[in-house]
């Protein structure tokens, strides 16, 4: 019976060593929760229609000046593109200078290089503002067109666009929308979204 009870006793010992250790080991890493920076989008509504594009930025500080790159990737693009038509939110309130965007042939970096352009894409840029009614408040929608001189064809490339802009005075998420033409298609059709963190 003692044989017993001293086995029940140790038995109980190593189920608490058990429960018990998880939690002190973690305890010493929720302090640093915080800080710790991981490169995920979220996106606030996970069963809406939209879908996720691949980008980056330089500065991601509120009032700093940044680089983003609106990547369109090889999978992203079904056919040859003839229009991009990249819809910019109209809480991100910053000065959009056509000399201040690029289209071009791009490398998406990772832990061997970084992200950059490896040749403009010669195309016309235009930016267009029009002023629409959403439920009976009347807004402008800044619309960035990009019309490539030769159709984008639909090979393993990655193509970006790079804006260069000041971000916006208020930090949050930024959701850019794109639709594109596609070749042998009179109208544009939705690509997918970007949503850009500023902190």
């Amino acid at each position: 019976m003692f044989k017993r009870q001293k086995k029940l006793s140790l038995n109980l010992k190593i189920l608490r060593l058990f429960f018990i250790t998880p939690l002190l080991v973690s305890i010493p890493f929720s302090s640093f929760i915080g800080d710790a920076k991981a490169s995920l989008e979220f996106q606030w509504d996970q069963n809406t229609p939209f879908k996720k594009l691949k980008w980056f930025q330089k500065e991601p500080v509120k009032s700093m000046r940044n680089k983003i790159y609106f990547f369109l990737r090889r999978y992203d693009r079904k056919a040859e593109l003839l229009k991009i038509d990249l819809v910019v939110p109209k809480t991100f309130k910053s000065t959009l200078k056509t000399k201040n965007i690029r289209f071009c042939k791009a490398e998406v970096g990772g832990f061997e290089g970084r992200t950059k352009c490896l040749e403009d894409v010669p195309a016309d840029i235009e930016i267009q503002s029009e002023d629409v009614e959403i439920k009976n408040k009347e807004t402008t929608i800044r619309r960035i067109l990009i019309y490539p001189y030769k159709p984008l064809p639909r090979s393993k490339d990655t193509y970006a666009i790079v804006l260069k802009a000041i971000n916006p005075r208020r930090s949050g998420l930024y959701q850019f929308h794109s639709y594109v033409q596609y070749a042998g298609e009179e109208s544009s059709r939705y690509l997918g979204s970007w949503t850009i963190v500023i902190d």
